[in-house]
């Protein structure tokens, strides 16, 4: 059931309203979700030139301020990052969505709460804008799939990711001719827990997209194993690799992986004494490249399928958390989704 549900799902590539910019002009980039580091360090990537990983190609112009107040994360910081945005940067802050989309050549949704981006989106699609949603693409698959659908139905490619997918050190493990096939894949990263969302939506989902990066879409069920200070999630794929997420609470908030090949088995990664909680800010540049490149081609470098399968890949793991580590597939979670909107549909 699954490649049937999600394939129709893939987005054909599209100049967004308006047309594209030259390839020679800056893209205008618009920010939606003040609330989080990401705006910050993304500006400063692609604003200031002057900087040795500075990012051509694009430059934040707008912003609208959005925001949680439920969330503390989101709540004690959204004033701090408004402020430096549009006081060092001179980054304008409009009062809706829609104003941002008639300045901006192209969005990123940035949000740090992953339960306000359907609604967020939504004039995103409307205005048929391209746009990056910073991870989690959700709060939940259900709202997850509604978004894969307005972007089908708009004709407006998004894609979703989180940073950790592109450092060079884990391209570098992907790709490395000395492994061959990849039989298999363990990865790691802090995995701190919200009450919020899904436990994994949080930080979680760095190290998942890290697995998925290695060993790619097909993962058939989902087993979790949850205490106080860890979490290790088993993802059994349908030809029968076996790809290993563990999430942690104490010790190294670092992240790494492990690649099994046909040919060797290679890593990278190690705890380090001053490791800071946050992603690899090298990370960053290598998004905001991939990030650029997708808004003028509309290519997504994540095709909307996989990113899906992410999402329900982490709440197959709570669904097995709650069964005290009983395997779930995948396709419960889809199908419960596509059952739901059959009945919606009937109803109507």
């Amino acid at each position: 059931m699954g490649p049937a549900l999600l394939a129709p799902l893939v987005v054909a590539a599209v100049v967004g309203g308006g047309g594209e910019a030259p390839a020679a002009t800056p893209l205008r980039i618009g920010l939606i979700g003040l609330d989080t580091s990401h705006v910050v360090e993304f500006t400063r990537l692609l604003n200031d030139p002057s900087r040795s990983d500075h990012v051509a190609g694009g430059r934040v112009v707008a912003a609208f301020k959005g925001g949680s107040p439920d969330v503390e994360a989101s709540a004690t910081r959204i004033e701090r990052f408004t402020s430096e945005l549009t006081k060092q940067w001179g980054v304008e802050l409009v009062d809706s969505i829609e104003a941002l989309c008639s300045r901006v050549d192209a969005v990123m949704l940035t949000s740090v709460d992953g339960r306000q981006h359907l609604a967020q989106v939504r004039p995103v699609f409307a205005a048929r804008k391209r746009v990056f949603v910073d991870k989690p693409l959700a709060g939940s698959f259900k709202d997850a799939q509604e978004i894969a659908r307005l972007s089908r139905e708009s004709g407006t490619p998004f894609f979703s990711s989180s940073s950790q997918r592109f450092p060079p050190a884990l391209q570098a493990l992907r790709s490395s001719a000395a492994l061959g096939e990849i039989l298999g894949a363990s990865t790691h990263g802090p995995c701190p827990i919200q009450t919020y969302v899904p436990d994994l939506f949080w930080y979680g989902i760095h190290a998942v997209e890290m697995l998925y990066t290695l060993m790619g879409p097909g993962a058939e069920t989902v087993t979790r194993v949850h205490t106080a200070d860890a979490d290790v999630v088993v993802g059994r794929w349908k030809d029968g690799r076996i790809g290993v997420m563990r999430g942690h609470r104490t010790g190294p908030p670092t992240y790494g992986a492990v690649a099994y090949g046909r040919q060797a088995i290679l890593s990278f990664g190690a705890p380090r004494p001053d490791a800071a909680k946050e992603p690899s800010s090298s990370a960053y540049p290598a998004l905001l490249e991939v990030a650029i490149a997708f808004f003028r081609s509309g290519v997504p470098p994540v095709p909307p399928e996989e990113t899906l399968e992410i999402v329900a890949f982490m709440e197959a793991a709570d669904l097995s958390k709650a069964r005290q580590g009983a395997p779930v597939a995948l396709r419960e979670v889809m199908e419960a989704q596509r059952s739901a909107g059959d009945s919606s549909a009937m109803r109507r």
